[in-house]
């Protein structure tokens, strides 16, 4: 991977662009929630056993976070070749990495088999390490390759679909653990039944792989080529030059990625907890609340769809700015919702993944237009991932922390996600507006000198 991509005369089609946008973080994210789901209802008992319910549950929330360490070295590895070779090879490498890590996931022994009790955890910490490098890359490839072939003024519109792989990928993973659980019993899904998800994600791969491998490079990437601006080194261009667009990128994620894993890892774990435990939970069955997820993540679906029009018509900042106040409200409302049965449980769902909806939709667009077409891969990878790390990989360590200090209350849980969500919006204030920039040419920012 020395050698930039030819160009060739030919366009790719809107059909194959979002298909290949969509399919490919529906995997990736699919992948990824199949570990978020077992690090929550099998891990802590199978990789981490111990006599404390919560030490096992934090030990599984440890490895999980690993991922979100290896996020923005995958931004940093993936982001070099994207900006170097293109787009396409990129995301089909991202793509292997992502699903390999997946499939041996399921492969491993337990740490409850004779001989595998510090092997098991360890070789899972590396796979999850893998899982994360691959999806570090992953998310930048896709939303370029929506974004760099959008019509103009449709970026937003474009970007929202490698968005709903997002909400997809957790639908699927979710319905395959349901799928399971009604399928065997509680002891078989704990000794191998956990395992299909992980394995299955091959079948996956393969059909992602297959879509892939039929793209055309994106025009920005074709432009940048053409001009011979493809940069030596991308990453010390972009921390030369865009330093400061990585640090606005990296705040501007926050709260959406606060808002996400708390709506998922630490609701499902929170929602699942014994009301007689000594961190006292809410109580439901396992499938019953995975049920419940999984309509709340149907209007985040929607909703995201529904935030790339929004966007466009109102700007990124202005849209994104509101929506953040609104999470800042939703934040202060855990403890009451939570509290009013189930009615009230099912109203914090699904209007904390309707306002995820509409913070993750612009996203693709938005974090890409912060950055010029040849150092845009390592940019925008860059910011979200290294927001990853503030806001996705202590999340559920941190949720786990404030609930067990508040004996079983939401209230600092929700105060945190208020916090972070304060934190976008100054973000956002020092951020200007990026709806009506030039996109294609926009490479012509970072100047000749930093070309080979």
């Amino acid at each position: 991977m020395s050698t930039p991509t030819k160009t060739t005369g030919k366009a790719n089609t809107p059909r194959r662009v979002i298909l290949a946008s969509l399919i490919g973080t529906s995997i990736e994210f699919y992948d990824f929630y199949v570990y978020a789901t077992a690090a929550v209802l099998v891990f802590p008992a199978l990789f981490f056993p111990a006599d404390d319910p919560t030490a096992q549950l934090l030990s599984s929330f440890a490895v999980f976070g690993v991922a979100f360490v290896a996020r923005p070295v995958g931004s940093i590895v993936f982001g070099h070749f994207g900006d170097r070779v293109g787009r396409k090879a990129t995301l089909v490498a991202s793509l292997l990495t992502m699903g390999i890590a997946t499939v041996l996931i399921g492969c491993l022994p337990t740490a409850l088999t004779p001989g595998w009790e510090i092997l098991a955890p360890a070789l899972l910490a590396v796979l999850r390490f893998c899982q994360g490098l691959g999806l570090g890359g992953e998310w930048s490839g896709a939303a370029l390759l929506a974004t760099e072939n959008a019509p103009p003024g449709k970026r937003a519109i474009w970007g929202t679909f490698p968005q709903l792989g997002a909400p997809i990928g957790f639908i699927l993973a979710n319905v395959t653990f349901i799928a399971i659980a009604f399928s065997m019993s509680d002891a078989d899904f704990q000794a191998w039944g956990w395992r299909v998800p992980f394995l299955a994600s091959a079948i996956l791969v393969i059909v992602g792989l297959w879509v892939r491998l039929s793209l055309l490079e994106t025009p920005a990437f074709t432009k940048v080529v053409e001009r011979k601006e493809v940069v030596k080194l991308p990453l010390a261009a972009v921390f030369r030059r865009n330093w400061v667009q990585l640090i606005q990128g990296t705040f501007i994620m926050l709260a959406t990625y606060v808002l996400f894993y708390l709506m998922t890892t630490f609701t499902l774990t929170y929602g699942t907890r014994a009301v007689d435990a000594e961190v006292a939970g809410l109580g439901y069955e396992r499938t019953d609340f995975l049920w419940m997820l999984i309509v709340g993540v149907v209007f985040f679906g929607v909703f995201t769809l529904v935030a790339g029009p929004l966007a466009e018509r109102f700007g990124r900042r202005k849209m994104l700015g509101a929506v953040s106040v609104g999470i800042v409200v939703f934040g202060l409302l855990w403890v009451p919702l939570f509290s009013a049965g189930f009615g009230g449980a099912m109203a914090l769902l699904v209007i904390g993944f309707s306002l995820m909806g509409l913070t993750f939709g612009p996203m693709a667009a938005f974090l890409p237009e912060l950055f010029p077409s040849n150092v845009r891969y390592t940019g925008s990878a860059i910011a979200y991932n290294f927001s990853s790390i503030l806001g996705a990989a202590l999340t559920p360590f941190v949720a786990t922390a404030l609930w067990t200090a508040a004996g079983g209350s939401t209230f600092l849980v929700g105060l945190y996600l208020a916090g972070a969500a304060v934190l976008t919006i100054i973000a956002l204030w020092l951020t200007k507006e990026t709806r009506d920039q030039e996109y294609v040419e926009h490479s012509s920012l970072v100047v000749a000198a930093e070309a080979p």
